[in-house]
């Protein structure tokens, strides 16, 4: 029965009715689901079958994924193997939620106990490519500068579609055992979420489809696809698991495209990409947006710190942090557990991102952002493997492994149908540093250097990057290198592209 509750005005207090005033909306007659759906509730999912068989909605749940595994033909039912192990199988819980945190719906999952599975024997190559952060980044950043919309779909029970090449048999899932047939197993023709080769097994066969359609494959990154036609019409797509985002300058080929996507798999057409690894993706007529409000909200929470107090920039200026300071030892579980989340959180704050500099090591920080049109999309901020002996050497190595990312980045501009045919500039504060690699001999000032860090000379000379002197006040790396005063933290930070959404040009709203 849907329970409802009644509100008249002799139910409400003064008090109340003054906190309430801004209200306008009559009173009336709700269901209780609506009322309860706009509260902060702890979502409680079932542990187990048993729980689960207690509520119609988590029943419906476990009925429609059985109904996908056997519209996909996944699996057969026969008689129990001798020779062979049967691996068993489980029901996972989730509730989905919307960004706004809202109930979206519940879904069930069968998973395969692949902890149980024996490598030469029911499996052999496990590993699949997913898209680098760099890549989706640098996509979001193209399509913004083309003022191109990116769209989502998602696959429905994608691990569903891969076809195995081992021969695998499950147990009959718990609640779902057929009558009369207790004995019988299933044997997998195709992959279930938890095997070991599953990934795998998915990849092969989008990316076997994708061939087959006329895509190319990046040679930089395996989830990258691209199809031309003509001189001006491009479609790219990136697939990170089951989620597939696409974007072009041809409306033609990307209806093809989600019309032979959704004939072939089931799909979601999520339409506008909205969300997308825990980044939340805005995008209007002029920018795309990117945030992670969601993320760094449920954070605060997880850790106890909604009620601190905000702090203007990530490190104090003057602090060096060291191993041994004192202050005795910490819970080791936590703190990697908040370094874990808050180097996730850097997928969209660069400005977060700064290393302390350990006075313990004496390594110095690399530290770079490359810029494509408007803002920032690919940045880093590592400690080097060396010690340098000087300021040059360090920022020699940092230049070098700026160079390596520099490279990288211009494959994969290259596959999406932007060729630079120019020098990528690199900004370097330090004039001994360029020195030494525009200076094609090894002198003895540089012969102790890792010989791999040399390779910018190379780079310099056939003309893939030039390296060019920029004034330390207008050096944008110098926030992902060391502790900043207030005001330079926030002037670096503006000119990262780190924004709220009030500073940017039409109305965003998170």
């Amino acid at each position: 029965m849907q329970e409802s509750i009644s509100l008249t005005p002799g139910d409400i207090s003064s008090e109340e009715r003054r906190t309430q005033a801004y209200d306008h909306t009559p009173l009336k007659w709700r269901r209780l689901d609506d009322v309860l759906a706009q509260c902060n509730l702890c979502i409680m999912e079932p542990e187990k079958y048993a729980d689960a068989a207690q509520d119609e909605s988590w029943l419906k749940a476990m009925e429609d994924e059985l109904q996908m595994i056997e519209k996909n033909e996944t699996w057969e039912l026969v008689d129990r193997p001798t020779e062979k192990p049967v691996i068993g199988v489980k029901w996972v819980y989730k509730t989905k939620l919307n960004l706004d945190g809202s109930v979206q719906k519940n879904k069930a999952r069968l998973v395969a106990k692949g902890y149980a599975q024996k490598p030469g024997l029911d499996y052999n190559e496990t590993y699949a490519p997913v898209a680098r952060l760099d890549t989706i980044r640098t996509l979001i950043a193209l399509a913004a500068k083309k003022g191109w919309k990116l769209f989502q779909l998602d696959v429905k029970s994608a691990f569903l579609n891969g076809v195995l090449q081992e021969e695998v048999y499950v147990n009959q899932p718990e609640g779902f055992v057929i009558k009369g047939k207790e004995d019988k197993v299933y044997r997998l023709h195709k992959a279930l979420y938890g095997l070991k080769q599953a990934p795998r097994a998915w990849y092969g066969e989008i990316d076997s489809y994708f061939t087959q359609c006329g895509f190319v494959k990046s040679l930089s990154e395996a989830t990258l696809y691209t199809k031309v036609r003509g001189d001006k019409e491009i479609l790219i797509v990136s697939i990170y698991v089951d989620d597939i985002v696409y974007t072009g300058s041809s409306q033609a080929l990307l209806a093809e495209f989600k019309e032979d996507m959704m004939a072939k798999y089931e799909m979601t057409d999520l339409g506008l990409l909205h969300h997308f690894l825990g980044m939340g993706v805005v995008q209007t007529e002029s920018s795309i947006f990117l945030h992670q409000k969601k993320y760094a909200s449920t954070l605060l929470s997880k850790f106890g710190l909604t009620e601190c107090k905000s702090v203007t920039t990530p490190l104090v200026a003057t602090e060096k942090l060291a191993k041994d300071d004192g202050s005795g030892a910490a819970n080791e579980e936590q703190y990697r557990s908040i370094v874990g989340s808050l180097l996730y959180l850097t997928a969209t704050r660069p400005d977060i991102i700064d290393w302390g500099g350990s006075v313990g090591d004496c390594k110095s920080t690399s530290g770079y952002a490359f810029s494509f049109g408007s803002g920032v999309f690919s940045w880093a901020s590592v400690k080097q493997n060396c010690v340098a002996l000087s300021t040059a050497e360090a920022e020699y190595i940092s230049a070098a492994e700026a160079t390596t990312q520099a490279i990288w980045l211009r494959f994969v501009l290259e596959d999406f149908g932007e060729l630079q045919t120019e020098a990528t500039p690199l900004h370097c504060d330090n004039i001994s540093a360029i020195a030494i690699t525009k200076n094609p001999v090894f002198h003895q000032k540089t012969k102790h250097i890792d010989r791999r860090y040399h390779f910018i000379k190379d780079a310099l000379q056939e003309g893939v990057i030039n390296l060019e002197y920029c004034p330390t006040n207008e050096q944008l790396a110098d926030i992902f290198t060391k502790s900043l005063a207030k005001d330079r933290f926030n002037y670096l930070r503006g000119m990262l592209g780190v924004k709220s959404p009030q500073d940017l040009k039409g109305s965003v709203e998170l």
